[in-house]
C-alpha cells in the first residue's frame, strides 16, 4: 500500500508532504508524491528535491509523477490514487475567509467525494 500526497510548492503543499512522510513511516507504506504544477523538465523541482532530502530512510519514495496541463487537479489526484492503489490520499489547503470556513474549495470537496481512498486534508503550518 502506499500513501499518495498531491504536492504543489506552497506552504499548504509543503505541509501535505510532511504529514504524508509522517503518516507514511507510521503505517510502514511507501510514499508516492503527484506535483500538481504541470513542468515542462522531468528534473524535479529544487523545492520539492530538498524537502524529499529531509524524508526518513525508513520511507521509500516511490514515484514522483506529475499533472499534465490538460488535467483536471481534482481528477489528477484521483486518477493517482487509483493507480497507486492508495490507502491515503493527502491534500493541503489553503486558509479560507470567514465566508469561506463555511464551504470548502471545489477541488477538495470533488477528492473527498471521489477519492478511492481515506483523504487527509491539511492546512498551511503543519509541523
Amino acid at each position: 500500500m502506499t500513501v499518495l500526497v498531491a504536492y504543489n510548492a506552497s506552504p499548504q503543499g509543503e505541509s501535505a508532504l510532511r504529514a504524508a512522510t509522517a503518516e507514511a513511516e507510521r503505517r510502514r507504506q511507501d510514499l508516492s508524491v503527484l506535483v500538481l504544477t504541470p513542468q515542462e523538465s522531468p528534473d524535479l523541482p529544487s523545492d520539492l528535491a530538498h524537502l524529499l532530502d529531509g524524508v526518513p530512510p525508513s520511507v521509500t519514495v516511490k514515484q514522483v509523477v506529475y499533472r499534465t496541463e490538460s488535467e483536471e487537479v481534482a481528477e489528477s489526484i484521483i486518477d493517482a490514487a487509483e493507480r497507486v492503489a492508495a490507502s491515503l490520499v493527502v491534500i493541503g489547503a489553503r486558509k479560507r475567509s470567514t465566508v469561506g470556513t463555511f464551504l470548502v474549495g471545489s477541488t477538495t470537496q470533488q477528492v473527498l467525494l471521489d477519492s478511492p481512498a481515506p483523504v487527509l486534508v491539511v492546512k498551511a503550518g503543519y509541523a
